[in-house]
């Protein structure tokens, strides 16, 4: 049987999603997991595929996998969390078709980043993320890689406000190693008045004009979800997504506690 899961993850302290040798990453730990529970042996054999990759310190709320076993009542969520750390869970599980991939079959995804908001013009950075919209060359958007192909579609962008602090989903057909965080280094440029609209275009005709940027932050940087032109009956598990709630709570309050300690080790003027 094949089966997909949703895996969400607290992308800090791995080195990405895809396994590497002698680091720690998220399907590192999910064939762990796997193996001790005798779901799948050799990622290989279970046509283990995934939606994407993301890099070290990203995030995700939706990440889609997708393997074949013998053992479908132990491949759920509940099960599964049992041998992983608190920093990645399952949350919904779903039998799909024996030729299901994540990654090819997938026709949109969205990433979200939140940064602080504070020092840019906001109105100049929603101005400016419209001239992305659309199919264009994003090669000065990315990080050179093996993929040739450097035409993406832009699906949407939209920047919103919540309190001292910006977010901006990202929708496209697929995504170039460092596109999200290039483009939100670039519209922050525009947004400091570093830059201005005419170098965003100029920016999106590589044949003429090239200019690296350096990705933002990736702790920012969270895969909210993956969309597919078709219905997967997903099952969502109510324990795991409260036990989820559970750590991300406890998350929060650290992270708060934290802050504050920071703010404390510098002795005020």
């Amino acid at each position: 049987m094949r089966v997909a899961l949703k895996i969400a993850y607290v992308g800090t302290g791995y080195h990405g999603s895809q396994i590497q040798p002698d680091v720690a990453t998220i399907e590192g730990e999910l064939f762990n997991a796997f193996k001790q529970l005798e779901i799948m042996e050799n990622p290989k054999d279970a046509y283990f595929k995934s939606s994407g990759r993301t890099d070290a310190g990203v995030h995700a709320r939706e990440q889609i996998i997708a393997f074949n076993t013998d053992r479908p009542n132990l491949a759920i969520p509940r099960v599964i969390n049992s041998k992983l750390p608190s920093s990645i869970w399952a949350w919904a599980h779903a039998e799909v078709p024996d030729h299901f991939d994540p990654r090819k079959d997938a026709i949109s995804r969205v990433y979200r980043y939140i940064m602080s908001g504070e020092e840019y013009d906001i109105s100049r950075i929603r101005s400016a993320s419209k001239i992305l919209i659309g199919r264009h060359d994003f090669s000065n958007f990315c990080s050179k890689n093996e993929d040739n192909d450097t035409v993406r579609e832009v699906k949407r962008i939209d920047v919103r406000v919540s309190g001292a602090l910006t977010k901006i989903d990202i929708e496209a057909n697929s995504f170039l190693w460092n596109m999200v965080r290039k483009i939100v280094t670039a519209l922050t440029m525009v947004g400091s008045d570093v830059r201005d609209e005419a170098w965003l275009k100029q920016m999106l005709e590589p044949e003429s004009y090239e200019e690296g940027l350096e990705p933002a932050p990736s702790y920012g940087l969270t895969l909210m979800e993956v969309k597919y032109p078709f219905q997967i009956p997903w099952i969502e598990d109510v324990y795991s997504l409260r036990r989820a709630s559970e750590k991300v709570h406890e998350y929060l309050v650290r992270h708060r506690v934290m802050a504050e300690v920071m703010q404390e080790l510098v002795p005020k003027e």
